[in-house]
């Protein structure tokens, strides 16, 4: 089993910046990627981004990309995301995500990953 727990989160003007951190514990030597998911009120989960561990291949969702950034520190089993010129379409509960299929890349399906974290609240106001 591999717990997450997400941190970072708060409200913000509009074009400004968070880090999002998330830390694992547990099994994780299982983890082969690690994705960021958000979900709005009324809304859908969707992807944001996420990282393979080993190489650092990594994959965004196009309204993020050129504004947030995915990380990883291996040695701490920590993995960030660094989001800059927050709006407030950004507004959601974000989700972190830990996918134990090894070889197929960072992939942007919530089905596809087995663990997840309790979210962390940001909030962007115009």
């Amino acid at each position: 089993q591999v717990q997450l727990v997400e941190s970072g989160g708060g409200l913000v003007q509009a074009g400004g910046s968070l880090r999002l951190s998330c830390a694992a514990s547990g099994r994780t030597s299982s983890m082969y990627a690690m994705g960021w998911f958000r979900q709005a009120p009324g809304k859908e989960r969707e992807f944001v981004a996420a990282i393979t561990r080993s190489r650092g291949n990594t994959n965004y969702a196009a309204s993020v990309k050129g504004r947030f950034t995915i990380s990883t520190d291996n040695a701490k089993n920590m993995v960030y995301l660094q989001m800059n010129s927050l709006n407030p379409e950004d507004t959601a509960l974000y989700y972190c995500a830990a996918d134990s299929t090894p070889l197929l890349g960072p992939r942007v399906r919530s089905s596809d990953y087995d663990y997840w974290g309790q979210g962390t609240q940001v909030s962007v106001s115009s």
